[in-house]
């Protein structure tokens, strides 16, 4: 099914446990921090070229005259005889999912002869913006960056009622507007910390550039970094998924909350739960392991019930005690 095919490109949609597909040669991430997540890392991290964009450090170069806006100059395409999404998909470059989200008579997974589709120059999204929102702001909404999404929409400085995403996988329930949230943080069941106080963010949820790769990667959660053996925390009330061992994350513990919601905590030393256990906001889940070669760090997922599994969100959206940092 074309689903397992955004799987394996993006990491962000798993049963409880991921999928085999995730796992990757050991890499090192991309952050200021200079933090080797190794192996998890490689594994929480999936790497998408975006064919036709510059690297992040180049766009932030001036670079007059700007071109038209990614929307302006979408490809019509004519699907022939026998031709499949995947094939289309293939032939621009593209992720079949891409298609998917800007022709909504795809989300199907199938195409009809005769049916004209709309093609983006490279993968992303189309969104929605909220009247009066800036540049900044639709930015980070998306974990992107404003001066890129200035230049792909064409360098106005008002920002459009419609504008293109660069590098963000469109899947069922990925957010097309940056209208606020419908549910108040204080109704979220996360109401917690991971960790017994609060921690810097070495490595940050969504698309990040990786300068020794020399592409975007996109990670899935929250490195937190804190000292060997540090009690990991629930950061809510729940029932205990996945107590074990995972050959992406290592040590894992996955707990089932309410409102559909699901966290993960990577990188552990030692558990104290297993499956089937309920837990209370704070209670000990396992320790940090310690990190050969660097700064130990607990690893941690907001994922959301869909039909298409669990799918990654950002934390800090999940997580009250999360949106200051």
């Amino acid at each position: 099914m074309i689903f397992f095919y955004s799987k394996r490109f993006f990491g962000v949609q798993s049963a409880y446990g991921p999928p085999p597909e995730h796992k990757r040669p050991q890499a090192t991430s991309g952050s200021a921090s200079g933090l080797r997540l190794g192996g998890l890392g490689a594994g929480l991290a999936a790497v998408l070229t975006l064919a036709g964009v510059m690297p992040p450090g180049a766009i932030a170069q001036p670079s007059p005259p700007c071109r038209e806006p990614v929307l302006s100059r979408l490809t019509r395409h004519r699907v022939a005889p026998g031709e499949t999404l995947e094939a289309i998909a293939q032939q621009y470059g593209l992720l079949p999912t891409t298609l998917m989200g800007l022709n909504p008579a795809l989300q199907g997974g199938s195409v009809s002869p005769g049916q004209e589709l709309l093609v983006p120059p490279f993968n992303g999204i189309r969104v929605s913006v909220t009247p009066g929102q800036t540049w900044q702001q639709v930015a980070a909404a998306y974990d992107s960056r404003a001066d890129v999404l200035f230049e792909v929409n064409g360098c106005v400085s008002t920002v459009p009622a419609s504008v293109f995403v660069p590098g963000v996988n469109w899947f069922p329930g990925v957010r097309t507007s940056t209208a606020a949230t419908t549910v108040a943080a204080s109704e979220s069941p996360l109401q917690g910390y991971p960790l017994p106080q609060r921690s810097q963010v070495v490595i940050n949820y969504g698309w990040q550039p990786d300068p020794a790769q020399g592409k975007l990667v996109f990670n899935t959660g929250l490195a937190l970094a804190s000292p060997a053996n540090t009690a990991a925390l629930a950061v809510g009330p729940g029932t205990v998924a996945f107590a074990g061992t995972d050959d992406t994350y290592g040590n894992l513990v996955v707990v089932n909350h309410a409102q559909g919601l699901q966290t993960r905590y990577a990188n552990l030393a030692t558990l104290s739960v297993r499956a089937g256990q309920t837990v209370r906001q704070g209670d000990r889940l396992g320790a940090i392991a310690p990190q050969e070669g660097g700064d130990s760090f607990l690893f941690f997922e907001v994922r959301l019930n869909s039909p298409m599994g669990w799918v990654a969100q950002n934390p800090r959206e999940f997580v009250p005690a999360m949106v200051q940092q």
